[in-house]
Parts: structure tokens; sequence; C-alpha cells
């Protein structure tokens, strides 16, 4: 019986012995490569965070030995995790590419907008991302967006149109027959992609293993001082955790997703490398925003709602 680890030399379902991580590349290498024919500024969302590491490691790939030809964007809560943001930054500087930052508290100091009363910035990201699409008339943005994480992106094309004010109606989504993508869009419109829409987290976590790409070293077994909130281990900072009553505790954790660290929860772990990730991933039951990411559990729409708003 075949492990999880395994799974990657699978040739079951794909055309000319591909395995299916090989027709997951070559599908996002062709989506990367039609945006950049079809499209005038796009740009690539970067945060540091598992998808867009993959996702740049694609449009490397895509485009080798040229350089990418778009930048980066980074929508920074100011809440991120130390570790990220610094792998972030020589991620960046060993390719030489160009990253644009959006920082919420920026908007936050001028009066655009106001600190949430639970502390979290993950919602606020929106405004700011939508004035850098503005500000630098991006017609494509990349995301790392996959379809398995939740509801709302299950819905998602991978060419997901937004209009003039960067909103999304599930009710204009476009047919993808046959792997052909409609980009067209008027004057002050963009696209949203999504090249990894038909991965999962198991898939990316075999290609980051298959590919040995590098990840900041807060996705894998790790000791960190935690408290629980809500039913979730949350790391304390500047954001306003922990609260009275909200005791700290040393535990050994890793983080399945990253985001803002007043609402991305941490689970307890031992794996300590890819390979034991990977069984963990396998034998779980729960998506990864669903075991770690309290912003999804505002509502039961949480997250079709914030993208019908203009997020990611």
């Amino acid at each position: 019986m075949n492990t999880a680890s395994d799974r990657t030399t699978s040739t079951a379902g794909t055309p000319g012995g591909l395995t299916h991580l090989d027709a997951l590349e070559a599908e996002a290498v062709h989506i990367i490569r039609e945006v950049a024919a079809e499209f005038e500024r796009p740009v690539l969302l970067f945060s540091g965070g598992k998808d867009s590491i993959v996702m740049l490691h694609l449009a490397l790939k895509a485009f080798a030995p040229a350089p990418v030809p778009f930048g980066l964007l980074h929508v920074d809560t100011g809440h991120n995790f130390p570790e990220v943001l610094e792998f972030r930054d020589r991620t960046v500087a060993a390719h030489g590419l160009r990253l644009d930052v959006a920082g919420v508290q920026e908007f936050i100091d001028d009066g655009r907008l106001a600190e949430r009363p639970d502390g979290t910035r993950n919602p606020l990201q929106t405004l700011p991302l939508l004035a850098a699409i503005t500000a630098n008339r991006f017609d494509a943005v990349f995301g790392g967006g996959r379809r398995d994480e939740e509801k709302a992106r299950a819905k998602e094309r991978v060419f997901s149109l937004r209009d003039e004010f960067g909103q999304w109606d599930p009710r204009r989504q476009r047919p993808e027959l046959w792997h052909l993508y409609n980009g067209r869009h008027r004057p002050g419109e963009h696209v949203r992609v999504f090249p990894l829409s038909n991965w999962t987290e198991l898939d990316v976590w075999q290609y980051i293993g298959h590919q040995h790409i590098e990840l900041p070293s807060i996705y894998f077994a790790h000791s960190r001082e935690v408290f629980v909130r809500g039913g979730m281990w949350l790391a304390p900072g500047d954001w306003g955790g922990p609260r009275a009553g909200e005791p700290l505790e040393v535990r050994t954790v890793r983080y399945r997703t990253v985001g803002d660290m007043s609402c991305t929860g941490a689970v307890e772990s031992t794996a300590g490398d890819v390979a034991e990730v990977i069984e963990e991933i396998a034998a779980s039951r729960i998506t990864e925003r669903g075991a770690s990411r309290a912003d999804d559990r505002m509502s039961e729409a949480a997250m079709e709602d914030r993208k019908r708003e203009g997020y990611f």
C-alpha cells in the first residue's frame, strides 16, 4: 500500500504517464504564462506563506532562464509573523525581484481604517489591496487560493473577474472548458488568477518535498509560547493577546497556514520535516483554514462576504 509521500509517483488518471504533481505543475505553468501573454500589468501576491512560495517557484520555472516578467505585492497587516517576513525579504533578494508592500498600519494612521475591537487586522487588508491595485494599474493579480480551503473559494474560477470596485460577483463567473481562460475586462476592472485552484493542501506539501522548496521554520514543529482563545492556540503579540485569564503555555506546535498573528492558530504537532508533515496531513479530516483560522469562523459566510468586498 502506498504511503502519502509515495503518491507523487502515481500515474493514474494523468496523460502521457505524468505524475499527478507533473500534471498540476504543467497546468499552473500554463496559467502563469497565459496571464503574462494576455495582460499588461500582472502582479503576484507574495506573503512568504507556503502557497505563495509554491506559486513563485512555479513562476520562476515558467520563464527560466529569463527573469519573472512581473513584480510581487504583499499586504502587510503589521501583525505578521517575524519569521515569515524575514523569509519573504530573503527570497525576494535572492531572486532579484521587485516587491511592493501595502501596509495596513499606514491606512490606520491616516484614518482610512480603524482598529477592530478584537484586534485582528486580517479583514482590514481589503482596502490597502484595492488601493495598491488601482495605484499600480494592475490588471491581473495572482493569488494562492485553492478550492479545497473553504466553501467560498470552492466557487471560484481560475480567472475571477473583479469589477471597477474590486468586488466579486459569483453570478459573473465564466466557463473554463478545455483549460481556456477568458481574461477580457473593462477599463478599471481586473482579474484575480489562481494557478493553484486544483491543488490540495496535500498536493502542495508533496510538491514542496518533491522540489525541495525551502519554507519558513514556522511550518515545522517548534516550541512556542501560546494561549487558548476560541479553541485555538494563538501566539502573543502587540495585537492584543493574551488577555486576563488567558495564561501562556509553552507547547510544541507548527502552523498549517500563516496569516495575521491575531487570527492564525497553531496546531500541536511533532512534525519536524516535510515527510512527517505529509503523513500528518494525510490523516487529517479538517481543512487547514477550518483548523487554524479564526477569521473564517466569524460567520457561516465570512469568507464569501469578504470576497464580495474585494478580499482574496
